[in-house]
């Protein structure tokens, strides 16, 4: 398990530098072995600047309801130090990444260290050097779809979690246009069976954010959609991990085991989050509400 990881299929990127397989253009890979104060700060910059923005068009541009933020801000603020924390929500849209964030406060958008890492398709993303740059800055780490869960992206979201660092993951793996429900992506088994330090994992659901910038022409954000993100609950897999390994199961077992569990509590919350969304926003006449705990 702890192990160097299976050869991939497949044929090796023309430079270890680069992303390789499946980018449509060679990028270098975008974060330096040593990132200085210069990096440090326009990475604050940056991921300031757009938390900005999606504070303001998410939770005042729109109609939106937050329910159980608190769990969500203990877990960011106050969890234990080295702890690290892996949030896991659906995908809606396109830029459900960095709407969603508009829960959150300044406090927290300002804070680099406390904002959250997570992994964006290299085909999208990262197919020119200023837009690698760009989402590198913003803490987004390429992954190339179809290269499995043993890639470069997923080795360096998985030491910031061994880091004790916010991870924040889609593990439906893409965007789900239908909303119906889909199996989730292996990734997400193996950050939780690999990482060292056993991660506070912290469910998601929202919806509406796929009003918001509609996966159909034309496409830029729209104001005054109904938005509801539903925080589930704080839990922890070290007790089935800890069974698993003491079972013997092989590495590909454990990720599964790992992954149809998180489905589970995703599936719960969608109900949740879809009764409040109808409860709160079929209610209401024209006009903002304001957000609720």
């Amino acid at each position: 398990l702890h192990g160097h990881p299976p050869p991939r299929v497949g044929n090796p990127p023309k430079d270890p530098g680069r992303l390789g397989v499946g980018m449509p253009m060679e990028v270098k890979w975008p974060f330096p072995s040593r990132r200085g104060l210069s990096w440090t700060v326009t990475s604050a910059l940056v991921t300031g600047l757009v938390g900005v923005y999606s504070r303001i068009w998410t939770k005042y541009m729109n109609r939106l309801l937050v329910h159980n933020k608190e769990d969500l801000y203990e877990a960011i603020e106050r969890r234990p130090q080295g702890k690290p924390l892996l949030t896991v929500a659906n995908h809606q849209s396109c830029m459900d990444d960095p709407h969603i964030w508009g829960v959150l406060e300044l406090k927290h958008l300002w804070r680099i260290r406390k904002m959250r890492w997570t992994p964006a398709a290299a085909d999208i993303c990262f197919t020119k050097e200023l837009h690698s740059r760009f989402f590198s800055l913003g803490k987004c780490v390429p992954v190339c779809r179809g290269d499995g869960v043993y890639q470069k992206g997923m080795d360096f979201l998985l030491e910031k979690l061994n880091h004790g660092d916010w991870v924040h993951f889609f593990p439906e793996g893409k965007v789900n246009m239908t909303q119906e429900h889909m199996r989730l992506k292996w990734g997400i088994g193996r950050l939780i069976t690999e990482c060292s330090l056993n991660p506070i994992v912290l469910p998601l659901w929202h919806v509406g954010l796929c009003d918001v910038l509609p996966n159909t022409p034309p496409y830029y954000p729209r104001l005054g959609k109904r938005i509801t993100v539903y925080v589930g609950k704080p839990f922890t897999l070290e007790q089935l991990v800890t069974r698993l390994r003491a079972e013997n199961r092989s590495p590909m077992e454990m990720r599964k085991a790992l992954t149809d569990l998180i489905q589970e509590e995703m599936w719960k919350l969608k109900g949740l989050a879809e009764a409040a969304h109808q409860r709160y926003h079929g209610s209401r006449g024209p006009g903002r509400p304001q957000p609720q705990p």
